[in-house]
């Protein structure tokens, strides 16, 4: 039987991952609804749950790009959640509402990320 011995700091740093992306993934979906009840939307939806599904891919995405430091890269989610939606941008209700969604759901990730980065630099 192969041993191998894994450093305690290691399995440290790793519980601060899956810490951060389990907080960033629960707690963002929680930050998003609570910010947007207060700004209801009318109209025709989607797949049922397909928001929150996009949600939690976008902290993810947003989150791994902040603890690898592309921070330019984040970008790319910006664009592609505009470009499928860029029939119903152009009506400034759901405009609005979906800018509060995403950006909240990327600054949730982005405070994850960048205090994750702060306690592993310590």
């Amino acid at each position: 039987m192969l041993y191998v011995a894994i450093p305690w700091h290691s399995i440290e740093l790793l519980a601060l991952y899956a810490f951060a992306y389990a907080f960033t993934i629960v707690a963002g979906c929680y930050v998003v609804a609570f910010i947007l009840r207060r700004f209801p939307v009318s109209g025709e939806g989607g797949m049922k749950h397909a928001g929150l599904v996009i949600g939690i891919l976008e902290r993810i995405f947003v989150l791994t790009r902040v603890l690898y430091g592309q921070f330019t890269a984040i970008m790319l989610v910006l664009t592609a959640k505009s470009i499928a939606r860029f029939e119903d941008v152009k009506k400034r209700e759901f405009a609005e509402y979906y800018l509060i969604g995403t950006f909240t759901s990327m600054l949730c990730a982005l405070f994850v990320g960048l205090a994750t980065v702060w306690f592993v630099a310590q």
